[in-house]
């Protein structure tokens, strides 16, 4: 049984749909298990052979080892492979985010160098936004690059970073202008930073869900970067960063799709589980959340699908960060509550190792808080809609307060 739609799909997205389902059914069990006890530090297999498979970077050139296919083939594939949390669904997301940056607004000699290797499971990749004295206040950062001849020397600390233990190369930001009155978003840089280059893992975390990746703070201590190494110029960060926010979020909101398993285990569970002589699917309390998790599903799903059109037609638009954002926030919360419904319909065999709910609760914890906050999110929204509204050419609209029985009291409008 499977709960995905169709709708928006053309021959080339079912195809692929296909495909991934094909690779999910090859991943071994085991690997989930050994990464939920912490026994892998990455999922190497699984990345490779998603590389061999021609999987990652589906958006990507094809002479670099992409599909050359759209943003909504990114997501079909994700909601696929959410199906195992955020764990795996992380490591075939890296290539989608850091390969972004890359493909963007990297040198050919970057995407020959990166990109390729990347895109073929050969090198893995990570991200580092978060450092230890601010998440969401990105353009707070401390870490600083100074320049000696060819030579960045980077020193600061990030955390939170998937994938650091295994990772070959880093995307990380750095301050480049030392004036302290310069605001952050005009004195950030952005690095391609390769694991030799002075990156030292300083701290792995045990975490509450998403284990086996390899999840680390890093220290450079004077990391020696090439200036080749800078992307796009000094002290324009931000706007890598912008672009960034797009397959960070879009990702994040994809990927939450794959919780409809655990509906489709809770509706299984809910037809053969029986109280008082009938299934327990019967009964109200039970048939109600899962129609209410269908419900919610189908409206992230086609929220995520109207984004990923969005973002293909203008990547860089406020309309696009606006629809990135609602997808995100919306679709995670989803998930969230799918998961706790699935598990509130088993009862207390749901709360046990026997299913994987529990599991797959831990992983959905962590989809509202990473890649900005559900609450960022809903800053970011309420602003481009403002900035929408008032910029728009309110003359070809309809004024409602026209339609008030006593509209003409003009008077009674205060707003001061």
């Amino acid at each position: 049984m499977v709960l995905e739609n169709d709708i928006f799909l053309d021959e080339v997205h079912l195809k692929l749909r296909d495909e991934v389902k094909d690779f999910v059914k090859w991943v071994d069990p085991n690997l989930l298990r050994a990464m939920d006890a912490e026994e892998v530090e990455y999922p190497y297999d699984f990345y490779r052979e998603a590389g061999r498979r021609n999987l990652l970077g589906l958006r990507f050139p094809k002479k670099y080892g992409g599909r050359e296919l759209d943003w909504l083939a990114e997501c079909v594939a994700l909601e696929e492979v959410g199906l195992f949390g955020c764990g795996l669904g992380c490591s075939w997301s890296m290539p989608i985010i850091v390969g972004e940056a890359i493909n963007v607004f990297g040198t050919e000699e970057h995407k020959k160098k990166y990109l390729a290797p990347i895109l073929k499971g050969e090198m893995v990749s990570a991200e580092g936004l978060t450092e230890p004295r601010g998440g969401s206040d990105f353009f707070g950062t401390n870490t600083v690059a100074e320049k000696d001849g060819d030579i960045y020397y980077l020193t600061g600390e990030k955390r939170f970073i998937a994938g650091a233990k295994a990772a070959d190369l880093f995307l990380l930001y750095a301050r480049t202008n030392p004036d302290p009155k310069v605001p952050g978003h005009k004195a950030l840089s952005a690095f391609l930073v390769e694991k030799d280059m002075g990156v030292e893992i300083a701290e792995t975390y045990g975490l509450l869900g998403f284990r086996g990746m390899g999840t680390a703070r890093i220290q450079l201590k004077g990391a020696e970067v090439p200036a080749e190494n800078l992307l796009l110029g000094e002290n324009r960060g931000r706007e890598i960063f912008n672009r960034m926010m797009l397959p960070e979020r879009l990702t994040s909101a994809a990927g939450s799709l794959g919780t409809r398993t655990a509906l489709e285990l809770a509706m299984k569970y809910a037809n053969m589980r029986k109280a008082f002589g009938v299934p327990i699917r019967m009964f109200q309390g039970v048939s109600f959340k899962i129609a209410d998790s269908l419900t919610k599903l189908d409206a992230a799903r086609a929220l995520i699908f109207t984004a990923a059109r969005q973002a293909d037609r203008d990547p860089s638009s406020y309309e696009t960060r606006r629809l990135v954002s609602e997808a995100k926030m919306f679709a995670t919360q989803v998930g969230w509550e799918v998961v706790n419904d699935a598990m509130q319909i088993l009862g207390g065999i749901g709360y046990t190792q026997v299913y994987p709910l529990e599991r797959a609760l831990r992983d959905a914890r962590l989809a509202v808080i990473w890649t900005g906050s559900n609450e960022i999110m809903q800053l970011i929204v309420q602003h481009e809609a403002y900035r929408k509204l008032m910029g728009g050419n309110l003359e070809k609209e309809r004024d409602i307060e026209l339609d008030a029985i006593e509209a003409h009291k003009i008077a009674e409008k205060v707003y001061e």
